[in-house]
């Protein structure tokens, strides 16, 4: 090992892989999380890919990335800035140029920049850190990546095109020397990943513990950087997951503890696919999914499999619940149960398929016809899209209504540390089920006059046949009506339902300094950033605190109380303002202040402090 590499304890470090679409960088960032997880740190990381299949090689529309931020302690983001940035080539350099940190390290793959790739990446001289101004602070650690795998694999009957692709692995090893990182756990899932491709698992795993021999003979002066097991780790059973996952880990659970089958109809769509994949591969838990011919044949055979006793889910992005919004509808006419995840992403339209926005809000709240209400909720971090589509399941199945849960891109190709619940542990699940001496008496609309809820009665049992649909119902008789006075009492009754639900969810939450003068308010994924924002602050004895919603229709019933208390209140959101706009129409006599970005990407903490400063001068 080199004299010159030091040892350098951190509670905090942000690493950040970054290529082409081709280099295996998601693959490489996912290996290095799992691993830091398995050895007990904090993770939160960040997928950053482009939409296209495969952009022309080297350009700047087929960078893709891969950001991880490893911690000791409580990590909330994947930080704003990368300690160490493991770079492929000029174009992926040009992109992430301006998120180094000082004193930062870059390894480049030297073999891939040369003038013809300076080129492709848009660069006018032959030495793209100059032209990038980077930093003299920033060490540069140029590495033969391509040619050391190709020696690597010398021995293997590859062609250059297959040798290439195992490059990544050689960074990873690379990576895991320079952090500590056994490559033993990296073998492991690799053994996992190519179990029936014998000859490429023996080639990645040649390369990588090459890489990590390299990492020992390095001449450059460089760190190990140690990140110690966090001490704020609770005991427990741990394990790295994304959001997509634990959102169909939370319906599955949901479908036990209710002791109802879970029903999937979907359609594939970026980036919420993963759900239906995942939840396709648990026939052993007795999930059913179909994978319908559209997004109205998704949500249509759910809301079917509702009508026949089921816990029914659906999965999309944007323009999917655009097309799902009649059938929603239906669901709230007929009053059952449904869980619509939408895990949001930029548009409108196509719009930028793999970037993340929370630009559906609105189109949630209102995106159908007639007086169409329906519980709106948001999941703010991977792991805890489990809690929320949990919840969700437990308030569509005891509220006979659908509830679109919102999630994102961000949170739902992103993934954190979490604690696997215990099911016995999870709050019970009681659907409304008629009663025996119900029998012969229950319309489709018979429901319980205190809380508006409608009974259940599922299709097949004697006694209890009933006709449902899309028509308006007479309140008393369940016949079809077209009657004024009966449509307005019906209207009524199904908002009341959805108002009462107030009461069966959590009260609104201050965290920061809660004497305080500013108010930040945030919803869904933008969690992580203000926390951390306003944590910073508080260290600098600012006093601000933040009010953040996973609970939107109906809101929690102290929201009023809580934002009324604060002499100036500011609403962030990664959107025009949409919250914002609801808040007003709820909470009068307030003036909300915006904070809004629109860019395809999460807050920044450094941006956020920025802009509570000004709140705090002023």
């Amino acid at each position: 090992m080199s004299e010159d590499i030091k040892f350098v304890e951190k509670e905090h470090v942000v690493i950040r892989f970054s290529g082409d679409s081709g280099d295996g960088m998601q693959l490489t960032g996912t290996l290095f999380s799992n691993i830091s997880a398995i050895l007990g740190n904090e993770i939160s990381t960040f997928p950053d890919y482009p939409s296209e299949i495969r952009a022309p090689q080297g350009t700047l529309g087929g960078v893709s990335g891969f950001q991880v931020h490893l911690g000791s302690s409580t990590v909330y983001t994947p930080g704003d800035e990368a300690d160490v940035f493991v770079v492929m080539n000029p174009a992926a350099l040009k992109v992430n140029a301006t998120g180094i940190k000082k004193n930062g390290i870059i390894i480049f793959d030297v073999d891939s920049f040369t003038e013809k790739d300076f080129e492709k990446a848009g660069f006018t001289s032959s030495n793209p850190f100059q032209e990038l101004n980077i930093s003299d602070s920033i060490q540069l650690v140029p590495a033969p990546l391509s040619s050391l795998t190709k020696e690597s694999l010398s021995g293997f009957d590859f062609d250059l095109k297959t040798i290439s692709r195992s490059k990544n692995m050689f960074a990873l090893g690379l990576v895991c020397f320079l952090f500590n990182r056994p490559i033993e756990q990296a073998i492991h899932f690799l053994e996992n990943k190519f179990k029936k491709k014998a000859d490429i698992l023996k080639a990645n795993i040649k390369v990588l513990v090459d890489g990590y021999n390299y990492g020992q003979n390095i001449d450059a002066s460089i760190s190990i950087f140690q990140v110690n097991k966090s001490h704020s780790i609770k005991p427990g059973t741990y394990t790295n997951i994304n959001g997509n996952k634990a959102t169909a880990w939370g319906l599955i659970a949901a479908s036990k503890k209710s002791g109802l089958q879970l029903f999937l109809g979907s359609y594939p769509i970026t980036p919420a696919t993963d759900i239906l994949h995942e939840l396709s591969e648990r026939k052993d838990m007795g999930v059913i999914t179909v994978q319908a011919e559209d997004e109205i044949a998704g949500i249509c055979t759910s809301i079917g499999a509702s009508f026949a006793g089921n816990l029914a889910a659906t999965s999309t992005s944007g323009p999917g619940l655009a097309l799902k919004s009649e059938a929603i509808g239906l669901a709230v006419m007929a009053e059952l149960p449904l869980v619509v995840v939408n895990v949001m992403r930029g548009g409108p339209s196509t719009g930028m398929p793999t970037k993340t926005e929370q630009t559906d809000l609105l189109q949630a709240l209102y995106g159908r016809n007639g007086e169409s209400p329906a519980v709106v909720m948001a999941a703010s971090t991977p792991d805890n899209c489990f809690k929320y589509a949990y919840m969700a399941s437990k308030i569509a199945l005891e509220n006979m209504t659908p509830v679109i849960l919102l999630t994102d891109g961000f949170i739902g190709n992103g993934s954190s540390l979490w604690k696997l619940p215990k099911l016995a542990e999870l709050p019970e699940i009681k659907p409304p089920y008629v009663t025996p001496e119900m029998k012969e008496k229950v319309k489709v609309t018979t429901r319980n006059e205190n809380s508006k809820i409608r009974y259940w009665a599922i299709p097949g049992m004697e006694g209890f046949a009933h006709r449902n649909g899309g028509l308006e119902k007479d309140y008393d008789k369940g016949a079809i009506s077209t009657d004024a006075a009966n449509h307005q009492k019906m209207v009524n009754a199904r908002q009341q339902k959805i108002t009462n639900i107030a009461q069966q969810i959590p009260e609104l939450k201050v965290e920061g300094c809660v004497d305080a003068d500013v108010l930040v308010i945030g919803w869904g994924s933008t969690h992580g950033h203000l926390i951390s924002a306003i944590n910073s602050l508080k260290k600098e004895n600012k006093k601000i605190a933040l009010a953040h919603f996973n609970y939107i229709n109906p809101l929690p019933k102290n929201t009023a109380e809580v934002i009324r208390s604060y002499k100036k209140v500011v609403v962030c959101e990664l959107n025009s303002g949409q919250f914002a706009t609801f808040l007003r129409s709820q909470v009068e006599g307030v003036h909300f202040y915006q904070y809004n970005k629109v860019e395809g990407q999460p807050f920044t903490v450094l941006e956020l402090k920025e802009c509570f400063k000004n709140f705090l001068k002023n």
